[in-house]
């Protein structure tokens, strides 16, 4: 039996309040560079006629990746609920404007559990000040959310991470992945990275972590989708590791990646791998998501929304083979395992 609780925006729940978990997503968020934001550009406005070239080419239209309004997003969380949806963990960390407080609100709106992330996204969108913080003090910050607070709030993070990584790591980033191990063994809250675009990334980032005493078995390596481009076998191989290796680009089906040139799978290419995964005895060491970050990708603007894994991937899997329980432990068991604090 699973015990302890989940820490979500409104408070802790019983982990089996969950329900079917998106384990990568952002509700609010804006992944402009810093530079960029107050570049006094107008803002895309999405249209049935742009609307595809919007969604091809995210990164070349300012304000797709801006996701800011809270009624849109109460709105897209209400989608997801309609579908049977009950969590959403939020990967909006520092530098990309995390919003707790409109978590909350969407939250409490909505009726969806909300689990934010504590620490930083990748060095290029933090300020000096952050990028010159020591490890000690980067940890007290991380464990502060998890425990106390968020931001400047009483609202508490449920997991650490996104923690943002480049390739080659920098210092900054190292000791980012060196606090978030320190602060995972004061909190027990399980690790989430976002690796840099090497095959080799995941593993120097489970090699940080490992010698700073992190738990493999509650750290989750993301964007698998990107990251070794159809070798399935790599991707078991990190997962024999004893981490969580993450598929969150599920309804991305395009030969055009924003950030930079990659051969992104389709959903049932995707699906292959967590079959082989599944095949492997590998079946509880790997979570889904979307990872929406744009305006395009959402439901209100003529995207998949949040619910695309349940309204269109879920009978995909039955399609291909995949049994109830296994499509459970996707789903549930494994996000509840990984969120569980105590």
């Amino acid at each position: 039996m699973t015990t302890g609780f989940v820490m979500t925006v409104l408070g802790p729940v019983a982990p089996a309040a969950l329900g079917r978990v998106l384990m990568h997503e952002h509700l609010l968020c804006d992944l402009n560079l810093p530079a960029r934001r107050n570049s006094g550009e107008a803002e895309v406005v999405i249209t049935p006629e742009n609307r595809f070239d919007v969604d091809y080419r995210p990164g070349e239209h300012f304000g797709n990746h801006r996701l800011q309004d809270v009624d849109v997003a109460v709105r897209e969380a209400d989608f997801f609920a309609a579908e049977g949806g009950g969590t959403v963990v939020e990967m909006t960390t520092g530098g990309i404007v995390p919003d707790l407080e409109g978590l909350a609100e969407i939250s409490r709106r909505s009726g969806v559990h909300v689990v934010a992330g504590a620490g930083w996204y990748t060095d290029v969108y933090q300020d000096d000040a952050t990028r010159a913080l020591p490890v000690e003090a980067l940890a007290e910050i991380m464990i502060a959310e998890v425990t106390t607070g968020a931001r400047g709030t009483a609202i508490r993070c449920g997991i650490i991470g996104e923690i943002g990584c480049s390739w080659p790591l920098t210092p900054f980033e190292r000791r980012s992945l060196q606090a978030g191990a320190m602060a995972q063994r004061a909190t027990g809250a399980a690790i989430t990275v976002h690796p840099g675009r090497h095959p080799q990334a995941p593993h120097e980032i489970l090699d940080v972590l490992d010698a700073a005493g992190a738990d493999l078995s509650r750290v989750i390596i993301d964007h698998m989708d990107r990251t070794y481009e159809g070798e399935d076998g790599e991707v078991v191989g990190l997962a024999r590791r004893g981490c969580v290796v993450e598929y969150d680009f599920f309804g991305i089906e395009t030969s055009k990646y924003w950030m930079g040139v990659a051969d992104l799978p389709t959903d049932y290419m995707r699906l292959r791998a967590i079959r082989r995964l599944f095949d492997a005895g590998l079946g509880d060491r790997v979570v889904v998501a979307h990872d929406i970050c744009t305006r395009s990708r959402l439901k209100s603007y003529g995207g998949h929304g949040y619910g695309h894994l349940l309204r269109n991937v879920i009978p995909l899997m039955r399609e291909r083979g995949f049994s109830d329980g296994e499509i459970d432990t996707l789903f549930i068991r494994t996000p509840r395992d990984l969120l569980t604090i105590g």
